[in-house]
């Protein structure tokens, strides 16, 4: 459906193209829309106009909702259905790495930090590592920024949910 949205506009554009040489110019093009079509240009290119003006938005944004969402719902229920340190630490990601790191699981988009669904295999002791030297030590990242329960839970949602 994506593609029939990208691709119309163009067929259109390219018909008019057609239409606009073949008539011999930009200004006899406009002399025959205005003088030999009087009823079929004057109502079929201003009804394509705005079919095409209110077809293209609806399918983009009806893909936008397909592509959106969907992935970000299925995590949170999966989490949902984890024990309770995997939702305590979705909390945790979301209130203290989100803003850096992207993770589709929860639809954070950060730049600073690496992409965790691109980062390779994510284990609870690599991210645990990664917490308490302050990623690989390069001082882009705060060093201890989660102790304790609370990195281990973060540790364990991102082993669970990074990359899949």
């Amino acid at each position: 459906m994506a593609i029939v949205g990208f691709l119309v506009p163009w067929v259109l554009v390219g018909l008019a193209v057609v239409f606009i040489a073949f008539s011999g110019g930009p200004g006899r093009a406009r002399e025959a829309y205005l003088t030999r079509g009087r009823t079929a240009f004057r109502v079929l290119i201003p009804l394509l106009y705005i079919g095409l003006g209110v077809a293209i938005p609806a399918v983009v944004i009806a893909s936008r909702g397909n592509r959106e969402g969907n992935d970000v719902k299925l995590s949170a229920k999966k989490i949902r259905d984890q024990p309770g340190y995997v939702a305590r630490g979705r909390t945790l990601f979301l209130q203290n790495c989100a803003s850096c790191h992207t993770l589709e699981a929860v639809n954070a988009r950060g730049v600073t930090g690496p992409d965790l669904d691109n980062i390779g295999a994510i284990t609870p002791a690599r991210v645990l590592s990664a917490i308490k030297i302050g990623g690989t030590g390069q001082g882009r990242m705060p060093a201890n920024l989660l102790q304790g329960s609370n990195a281990q839970a973060v540790a364990k949602y991102l082993a669970t949910v990074a990359g899949k």
